[in-house]
C-alpha cells in the first residue's frame, strides 16, 4: 500500500486528543472485602479501557476474595463471581472478535457472556434486566458480584439505581431521522446526554435507535429500581497510553492470526447478513468489508487498529467524564 494511499486511510478516522490520566493508588483488598461483608458496598466493578488487563485483573480479585477470612480468622466461605459489562460478548459465536478469553476465567463463575446467538439485538434495557437478575441471583447466595467491562454505558446502567424504560419503537420518528446524515445524528444524539459506547456511534441505524431511546426516555420519567446496587466500589485498570497502544495492535495481529477473519467468515457461513454482522461495529465491520472484498487485509489492518485506539481513548474520556457526574473510581496501575 503506497504512503499516500496510507495516510488518507489514517485520516478516514480522526484520533481526538487524550484525556489526562488519572493518578494511580494501591487498592486494599481485604478492606474492599471487609466494606461488602459489613454492607457499605453492594458491588464491586472493575472498569477501563480495551486492552487494559481488567479481565484478568477481576479474576485475580474474585479468587483473592475467596480466600479472605471474617475478622475472628474464620474463613469466610464467600465466593465472588462475575458479570461480563461487555455490550458484545453477551452474543454466542463472536468469541475472538469481542476478546472473551474464557479461558482466564478458570473456576470463577461468569454471567451475561453468551446469552443470545449472533445476529440478534440485544439492547442497554435488556442488558439492564438481565444483569439485575444475575445481580439478584448472586447476592441471594451470599456471593459477591463483581462487574468487569469496558462499556462505559452499561455501567452507568447497572449503578444508576433505576430502570430503563422499554422503548418502543416509532417508524414515524425514524423515518423522520433517516432524512439526516450520521454527523448530523450523532450531534442530535450528543445534545441529549452522554454518547454510547462506539460501536453504536458508527452505525447510522444504532445512532437512530440511540436517538428514538434517548427522546423517549426525556418524556417519560424512569423509575427507581427496587433491587439494583445503591453503594458500588469502582477500580478503574489504568495502563499507560504507550503500553495500552502496543498491547492493542499485539493482541489485535494475534487475533487475526488466531483465526478472527475465520469467525467472521463462519458466522457469514451459518446465515448472518453482512450488515448485521457489522452492525456491531469495530472487528465485526472492518473484517466483514474485508472478507467481502471491500478492504484488503492491510487496509483492513490499519483502519481496524486505528478505530481501537480511538476506541480505547473514548472509553477513557468516557470514564472520566463519570468522575465529573460524581461516580467515585479508585485507578489503578496493572
Amino acid at each position: 500500500m503506497g504512503r499516500n494511499r496510507q495516510n488518507r486511510l489514517r485520516e478516514a478516522i480522526p484520533i481526538p486528543p487524550p484525556a489526562p490520566l488519572p493518578d494511580p493508588e494501591t487498592i486494599d483488598v481485604a478492606s474492599v472485602f471487609n466494606e461488602y461483608v459489613s454492607g457499605a458496598i453492594d458491588l464491586v466493578v472493575v472498569l477501563g479501557p480495551t486492552a487494559s488487563g481488567k479481565t484478568r485483573y477481576a479474576v485475580d480479585l474474585a479468587r483473592i476474595f475467596s480466600t479472605l477470612t471474617t475478622e475472628g480468622g474464620v474463613p469466610s466461605g464467600i465466593i465472588a463471581e462475575i458479570i461480563s459489562a461487555d455490550s458484545r460478548q453477551v452474543y454466542r459465536g463472536m468469541d475472538i472478535g469481542t476478546g472473551k478469553d474464557l479461558e482466564e476465567y478458570g473456576d470463577v463463575p461468569y454471567h451475561l457472556i453468551d446469552i443470545v446467538p449472533a445476529g440478534t439485538r440485544f439492547d442497554l434495557y435488556q442488558w439492564q434486566q438481565a444483569f439485575e437478575e444475575a445481580y439478584r441471583d448472586i447476592r441471594s447466595r451470599g456471593s459477591i458480584p463483581i462487574l468487569c467491562g469496558g462499556t462505559g454505558l452499561y455501567i452507568q446502567a447497572a449503578t444508576s439505581g433505576y430502570s430503563l424504560p422499554q422503548v418502543p419503537p416509532d417508524e414515524g420518528l425514524r423515518a423522520e431521522l433517516e432524512q439526516f446524515d450520521i454527523e448530523e445524528l450523532r450531534e442530535k444524539l450528543a445534545e441529549l446526554g452522554p454518547l454510547p459506547d462506539e460501536g453504536v456511534m458508527q452505525s447510522k441505524r444504532r445512532v437512530i435507535r440511540a436517538l428514538e431511546v434517548a427522546l423517549y426516555k426525556r418524556d417519560h420519567p424512569v423509575k427507581d429500581s427496587s433491587f439494583m446496587p445503591k453503594k458500588p466500589y469502582c477500580i478503574g485498570t489504568l495502563v499507560s497510553r504507550e503500553e495500552r497502544n502496543a498491547r492493542i495492535d499485539a493482541r489485535l495481529d494475534a487475533r487475526l492470526q488466531g483465526g478472527l477473519i475465520e469467525e467472521v467468515k463462519g458466522l457469514l457461513d451459518s446465515g448472518i447478513r453482512p450488515e448485521d454482522l457489522m452492525y456491531y461495529g469495530l472487528e465485526y465491520k472492518f473484517v466483514t468489508q474485508h472478507v467481502l472484498g471491500i478492504l484488503s487485509y492491510d487496509e483492513m489492518r490499519l483502519l481496524l487498529g486505528n478505530a481501537i485506539h480511538q476506541f480505547a481513548k473514548r472509553q477513557m474520556t468516557w470514564f472520566r467524564g463519570m468522575e465529573k457526574d460524581g461516580f467515585k473510581i479508585h485507578w489503578t496501575n496493572v
